[in-house]
């Protein structure tokens, strides 16, 4: 992992004193009724943003949120806000226009500016080379204002972006220190693998966690432990549980019953499941669940063979939460799962944003979990454990 880490420049490779630095931080956060809540992605880009700042670097911070069309589409006063929690900085409602550059042309050293919403400009989000989008009026109008491009944001780096790959094009660029530890870890879990190799595997991105599987398999796993929505897939595969009708759910049922045949042993189901009843949390056991009854949950006794499992593992991958932890009474599987990693003496990386969202909200102290590495990317995550490139990454390696 440390020679792949060489083919990148980091903070440390540059005297960033007196020098102004674009630095684009991923502060997309969940919003809920219009208000912007403090997530860990803000904490740890602050980190960086402060250590930069306490070098004199004068920093002009380049982030988004949501997408354009949706309810979390929002400017980042909120998010500056949040950001003052850790470092004082200055907001501006612009990007490009006189107002922004007239704020970065006043920056002296040790000052930090958020400029608004990145994905507000149309040709940012426009899927072009890095050599084209270094060609668009947004990387021209900032590059010249700039000396370096520092990306954190490993959760934007599968996206062609403007802000992602076109001012590493015209600037000097590295990592910061999110992206470091996001490139270490996934490195080890993709190429310095330890036996026996356990992934954990649920959520509701179906599609995705198939993919995940077929390259697991093909990759020598030694066990993959399905839960939430994939595991259901599994065990109407397997005719354990009865099949209900819906054309797609026989599309993703035909596709498990391949990659079953294909995983053998290797890859493992629930024992019994918790669905609601009467309101409440039950757990039953498979030829209990009936036709069309929703399962929420991994149950007590797949808990505890999935540990033991995790146990004995040496490196453990997470990818998605056991079951709908969201609702009340139906977050065990997930926080049980949790436990078990925390327990264990195996290299852990979690992964997916539900799955970083999970950990907090099902009751985890950050101490717990103060020795797995918790991905608090989604789609780049994926890319990475699948072996793609991603746009973001490979534009910053040294030319």
């Amino acid at each position: 992992m440390k020679e792949q880490l060489k083919e990148f420049l980091t903070i440390d490779d540059f005297d960033v004193e007196g020098k102004t630095v674009l630095f684009r931080a991923d502060l997309n956060s969940v919003v809920k009724d219009g208000k912007v809540e403090m997530k860990e992605r803000i904490e740890e880009n602050a980190k960086t943003i402060r250590e930069l700042s306490e070098k004199n670097a004068k920093v002009v911070v380049l982030a988004h949120q949501g997408r354009a069309g949706g309810n979390d589409f929002l400017p980042l006063e909120q998010h500056a806000q949040l950001l003052r929690n850790f470092v004082d900085l200055e907001y501006v409602g612009d990007i490009i226009g006189p107002v922004a550059i007239e704020a970065i042309k006043k920056l002296t050293d040790g000052d930090v500016l958020l400029l608004d919403n990145v994905r507000l400009l149309a040709e940012e989000t426009l899927d072009k080379t890095p050599e084209e989008h270094a060609k668009s009026i947004f990387v021209r109008r900032l590059a010249p204002l700039a000396d370096i491009y520092v990306n954190d944001a490993f959760s934007v780096a599968h996206r062609s972006h403007a802000s992602v790959v076109g001012f590493p094009w015209v600037l000097d660029a590295g990592i910061g220190r999110l992206m470091e530890r996001e490139l270490r870890a996934l490195g080890r879990a993709v190429n310095d693998i330890k036996r026996p190799c356990v992934y954990v595997l649920g959520g509701a991105k179906t599609e995705e966690v198939f993919d995940i599987m077929e390259f697991a398999l093909e990759s020598g796993v030694d066990s993959i432990l399905t839960t939430g929505v994939i595991g259901s897939f599994f065990l109407y595969a397997k005719g354990v549980i009865p099949l209900k009708v819906d054309n797609q759910l026989f599309e993703y049922v035909g596709r498990a019953r391949r990659i079953a045949n294909r995983g053998g042993r290797r890859i493992k189901y629930p024992w019994d499941v918790a669905v609601e009843v009467d309101g409440k949390r039950e757990e039953i056991s498979l030829d209990e669940v009936r036709a069309n009854q929703p399962i929420y949950d991994i149950g007590e006794k797949t808990c505890e063979k999935y540990g033991e499992i995790i146990k004995n593992a040496r490196t453990v991958i997470m990818k998605g939460p056991a079951g709908a932890f969201e609702k009340e009474g139906f977050a065990k599987g997930t926080k049980e799962i949790f436990k078990a990693i925390a327990d264990s003496d195996a290299f852990s990386l979690l992964g997916g944003g539900h799955t970083s969202a999970a950990i907090s909200d099902v009751g985890m102290d950050k101490g717990e979990m103060d020795h797995v590495h918790v991905s608090l990317a989604g789609g780049a995550f994926l890319r990475y454990l699948l072996g793609k490139p991603l746009p973001g990454i490979e534009v910053l390696k040294k030319r």
